[in-house]
């Protein structure tokens, strides 16, 4: 987006450093506004975008589809869930070029098999309706079981993914390890925990979840790992200033509202040269579960943020199947 003046906007300086810019919305009308290759979405988002009338057809179709397919109540509510997450991945990919990530249900977080399972069953109903799996991001929280059936998606099944909830470098290697496509990694809420649970000042330059983010990107390209890094929670110009040159950052719309109503420079700030002067050596978790869990588990923020952000999700889903089962039993 260019202002009036001719001059470049804030957005297309971080897009020219390198970033790929990112809308995380479940509102149409917003991410047309802004043209972003790809779109990321998340049960608290959908359930904020249900409230709106404008998007009342497309529960009308997922309630539909689940009274055809018939069963219980549960069974007719979980149809009825998978179908929407369908319906607005599909509306947004004929917005987007690129691609749509779509999160399987929290509640399975810790059950590998079932998050499998899932995420099979999302795919099934994009091809049913006519979008095909490269356009779609299995999002999963970056639990150990999580990361285990990403990578089963990924080498069994040909299902790219995008894991979420990511507060750790541990959490970062495993993921690298399994191959999966997209990391999203936590950036503001990293520094919320730490400004309530410590009496450090914090500048941009000791920014734990800028300093974190950082380390994952030297390691990964570092070690010629493939897997893209999608900064998330991003809250002010500055962390992404600090980050430029990340290979994607997915934002809001009040962010996205700011950078493209200013024009200031975006120097870049990350690179693979740099990396590989900076990453640190190779380390392995993906076949060392005790390994992973004890050094994940000496993360208090990491464990803390991990299991509010599923509870998060997970109680929005439970609102959100509430209002689907009701709408079921009209």
């Amino acid at each position: 987006m260019t202002r009036d003046t001719g001059v470049p906007s804030t957005l297309e300086n971080l897009r020219a450093a390198g970033t790929n810019v990112v809308t995380d919305t479940g509102e149409f009308e917003l991410i047309a506004k802004f043209k972003p290759r790809d779109s990321t979405t998340n049960p608290s988002l959908i359930l904020a975008a249900t409230k709106n009338p404008a998007y009342r057809p497309l529960i009308d179709v997922a309630i539909a589809y689940a009274k055809e397919k018939g069963g219980s109540i549960d069974e007719q509510t979980n149809n009825a869930a998978d179908r929407l997450l369908v319906e607005f991945g599909k509306e947004i990919l004929k917005i987007i070029p690129g691609v749509v990530s779509t999160e399987v249900d929290a509640r399975l977080s810790f059950d590998t098999e079932r998050t499998v399972n899932k995420a099979l069953q999302i795919i099934k109903l994009y091809e049913e309706n006519g979008v095909p799996k490269e356009r779609v991001l299995i999002k999963i929280a970056s639990t150990w079981e999580g990361i285990q059936a990403a990578r089963e998606l990924e080498s069994k099944h040909g299902i790219t993914c995008n894991l979420t909830l990511l507060f750790n470098f541990i959490q970062a290697v495993a993921c690298a390890e399994a191959n999966v496509t997209l990391i999203s990694p936590f950036i503001a809420r990293v520094l919320d925990w730490y400004k309530v649970h410590t009496e450090n000042k914090y500048t941009i330059d000791n920014h734990p979840g800028v300093l974190f983010v950082k380390k994952t990107y030297n390691y990964y390209k570092k070690h010629g790992y493939k897997t893209i890094i999608m900064g998330a929670s991003f809250r002010t110009l500055e962390e992404i200033r600090a980050l430029a040159g990340l290979d994607n950052a997915t934002l809001g719309i009040p962010l996205l509202e700011k950078l493209a109503d200013s024009n200031e420079e975006v120097e870049r700030v990350l690179s693979v040269e740099r990396a590989q002067r900076d990453g640190v050596e190779k380390i392995s978790y993906i076949d060392n579960e005790s390994k992973y869990r004890y050094d994940f588990n000496d993360d208090p923020m990491a464990v803390e943020k991990l299991s509010d952000g599923i509870r998060t999700f997970s109680a929005d889903t439970n609102t959100l199947y509430a209002l689907l089962r009701e709408e079921l039993s009209k």
